[in-house]
């Protein structure tokens, strides 16, 4: 492939990069990672409600890594509540679990920006084939996905197996008990599943400007070329 075919290719995909860190950045201090509704399930058994009265008893909540909000709903109208994680949540909520999904996001975030800023040295450098050369952007773009999907599985885990919404509606309310009526992923999850996707596709990008896969075997592999091929 042409050098400046190349260039584009390196070009584009430490754009992308660059995107995937800021996203990140704007994800994580957002409360939009789950929403959903919760049902006053004490005060409904206790009129019998059923039908379009059960409606006066779900309320709503938002949540992120750092706060959100909750509205209960017991019948006597909304009554919202903001709370943050940190620390008045931090004895109910799997706390290794969730600092875990903070720290990850901080990795991709550094591995994102790392890998733009040698995508673009790449891209840029005079010659470019030897500066950090397709391994080292490969190593990038594979932690950086790497990261994505497991902050993406220990957060799901924290929702659905240790339900978290419900844990977070049930805090220091001893007199009602809510139960979680819907539960959707929001923005921001499905924004670090799209930054997973974006590095997994600058992976293909570098397989696309010519170069191979890391430990695969070339034919006519000399000692030149692997010196150029495997410095980072």
């Amino acid at each position: 492939m042409p050098a400046q075919q190349k260039k584009i290719i390196f070009c584009v995909a430490g754009v992308l990069s660059l995107a995937c860190a800021l996203g990140t950045a704007a994800a994580l201090g957002m409360q939009l990672w789950v929403t959903g509704t919760m049902l006053c399930k004490t005060g409904a058994l206790l009129v019998n409600a059923t039908g379009q009265e059960l409606e006066k008893f779900i309320g709503e909540i938002r949540y992120g890594l750092f706060y959100g909000e909750r509205v209960r709903q017991c019948g006597l109208g909304g009554r919202p509540l903001q709370f943050s994680f940190f620390p008045d949540l931090l004895k109910i909520i799997p706390a290794s679990i969730h600092v875990s999904v903070i720290l990850f996001c901080t990795v991709l975030i550094i591995f994102a920006l790392v890998g733009a800023g040698f995508f673009m040295f790449n891209a840029f450098g005079s010659p470019y084939e030897t500066l950090h050369g397709p391994v080292g952007l490969y190593l990038w773009s594979f932690v950086a996905c790497s990261c994505g999907c497991l902050i993406m599985i220990l957060f799901s885990s924290e929702v659905k197996v240790h339900h978290l919404s419900e844990k977070i509606s049930n805090f220091k309310d001893r007199n009602f008990t809510f139960k979680t009526h819907s539960e959707q992923f929001a923005n921001s999850f499905w924004i670090i599943l799209v930054c997973s996707l974006v590095h997994f596709l600058n992976a293909l990008l570098i397989r696309f400007a010519g170069f191979k896969f890391p430990f695969s075997k070339s034919k006519d592999s000399g000692t030149a070329t692997g010196a150029v091929d495997l410095m980072y």
